[in-house]
């Protein structure tokens, strides 16, 4: 049977290239749905969470489509894959727009890059490639690709797990912030894969075979 895997549709961002990448790396093994149906994510066998934009407008079209409680529930029984919004939103709490409540799935919270990175000359939002070091050692999501490779960003706020163990991945900008997560069946980085060339396209095809196990 192939396996399906539902890329969340809320309304927001450009989800195509994700889609694509997914498309390109899945080798017609899988089928890459694009959905806004709940019942589409919860018949899944993979879910993929992208995601960009402002943090309260994620949240609203979140609540508003019903898939604040289909990612719930995903986080807890499938291989997941958060991507930039997708790992925020999985926090507490965010600074974003002037304090925004997010769905605490993991307890943390979603800070900006300090204002003094301009007089340091390190603009915000953090945009292009930076490496991400890898601290979970050998995590299956990260089969194949050399530690420190380069990943695709674009960012101004960056999560602050309050337990450390939950960090996967740091990335250095000013400050050495976690630029991935994993946790169980749940991996989510701040970058872009699906924009990361070699290294990002190896993360979606590693995710694609997961079973989710750690």
């Amino acid at each position: 049977m192939t396996q399906k895997i539902a890329v969340i549709d809320y309304g927001m961002g450009n989800l195509r290239s994700v889609v694509k990448a997914l498309e390109f790396v899945a080798d017609n093994k899988a089928d890459i749905l694009l959905t806004d149906k709940p019942e589409v994510v919860a018949a899944a066998d993979h879910v993929v969470f992208p995601g960009q934009g402002a943090a309260r407008d994620c949240m609203q079209a979140l609540r508003n489509t019903g898939m604040d409680e289909v990612v719930a529930e995903a986080l807890k029984t499938k291989p997941f894959l958060g991507v930039c919004m997708g790992l925020q939103v999985l926090m507490t709490h965010s600074e974003e727009n002037g304090g925004t409540d997010l769905l605490n799935l993991f307890e943390g919270e979603v800070r900006r890059f300090p204002d003094s990175f301009h007089a340091e000359r390190l603009k915000v939002p953090h945009m292009g490639w930076n490496t991400i070091r890898e601290v979970q050692q050998g995590h299956p999501l990260f089969k194949g690709i050399h530690d420190d490779s380069h990943f695709y960003f674009v960012h101004s706020y960056y999560v602050t797990p309050a337990d450390p163990t939950l960090t996967a991945g740091e990335t250095d900008y000013g400050v050495t912030f976690t630029s991935a997560i994993a946790r169980d069946n749940v991996f989510a980085l701040q970058s872009h894969p699906e924009k990361s060339a070699d290294a990002g396209l190896q993360l979606l095809r590693n995710f694609i075979s997961w079973d989710g196990q750690a």
